[in-house]
């Protein structure tokens, strides 16, 4: 399972592996200041791992740019073609970062683990086979105790009281 968050909290340059978990984190937050390379090819050896991340993460052509010549993005074209989440001040990147972690801490585990797994194995499929996937994991999903505890803490206007369990209602 990869990192589901990430912050360049550092104003300087993530190059190769550093590029490479920007782009398999989930979320990534990065300062204005930021930049994201993939220089191998320069001494002669090419990034083809860092290449497997990035390749997934951006564009073909912008990841082969990359690739090809090293040359570095800015953090507004990584945000721009989806390397990044969100760019902030480089004074706001941890606080950025910790509103998104706590808030994602707030949800229930068991849900959350559910819809990442949904979300990364119908991004994979044909639009229609994905939502019949996804309709599936929908009814599992509220056949759960929190998704049940959810809907009863909504229609009661109060915070809910996760059990972060799989367990279905009996």
């Amino acid at each position: 399972m990869k990192p589901p968050l990430c912050y360049i909290f550092d104003v300087g340059l993530a190059t190769a592996a550093g590029c490479q978990l920007v782009a398999s984190c989930d979320i990534a937050v990065a300062s204005e200041e930021s930049r994201f390379a993939t220089p191998g090819v320069n001494i002669g050896l090419f990034c083809s791992t860092p290449g497997v991340a990035v390749g997934r993460s951006l564009p073909r052509k912008v990841a082969l740019e990359m690739l090809f010549t090293g040359f570095p993005l800015s953090a507004q074209d990584a945000l721009k073609h989806g390397l990044l989440s969100k760019v902030v001040p480089d004074d706001k990147v941890e606080e950025e970062t910790m509103k998104i972690a706590s808030k994602i801490c707030e949800t229930s585990r068991s849900v959350l683990a559910m819809g990442k797994a949904c979300f990364n194995t119908q991004i994979a499929k044909t639009r229609d086979d994905a939502y019949s996937y996804a309709e599936k994991v929908m009814v599992t999903n509220l056949m759960m105790k929190d998704g049940q505890e959810g809907i009863q803490a909504f229609l009661s206007k109060r915070k809910p009281f996760w059990t972060h369990d799989v367990e279905k209602m009996t």
